[in-house]
């Protein structure tokens, strides 16, 4: 069981014109770090986290999924276990049937 969307994690290669475009098309910045990423939100939805990564590195997309614990259904595909972040969760990566990945958020 799961509590819902909570972020929207879309990888750069150029963190400011990305920012530009969300805001074009009506999300305004809540955020930035000191290191090319930041939150960006439009109403009510799940908030959309951007980072620039190297230009050698693919951008990737991520659905983030909060659960309320580590208990998962175990005919999931797990790509990698639960793990600490370093912002204070523990996440874990499915892929669903079609080969997304999808990152699954607990609480630490």
């Amino acid at each position: 069981m799961s509590d819902g969307i909570t972020t929207f994690v879309m990888e750069t290669h150029n963190w400011g014109k990305t920012v530009k475009f969300l805001q074009r098309v009506g999300f305004s910045l809540d955020f930035e770090t000191d290191h090319n990423s930041g939150q960006l939100s439009n109403g009510d939805g799940a908030p959309v986290f951007v980072v620039e990564v190297p230009e050698g590195q693919e951008p990737r997309t991520a659905v983030v999924v909060a659960v309320p614990d580590e208990s998962v259904d175990a005919e999931l595909d797990v790509v990698t276990q639960f793990e600490d972040t370093h912002y204070g969760t523990r996440e874990m990566t499915v892929r669903d049937p079609d080969g997304r990945i999808w990152t699954l958020r607990a609480p630490k």
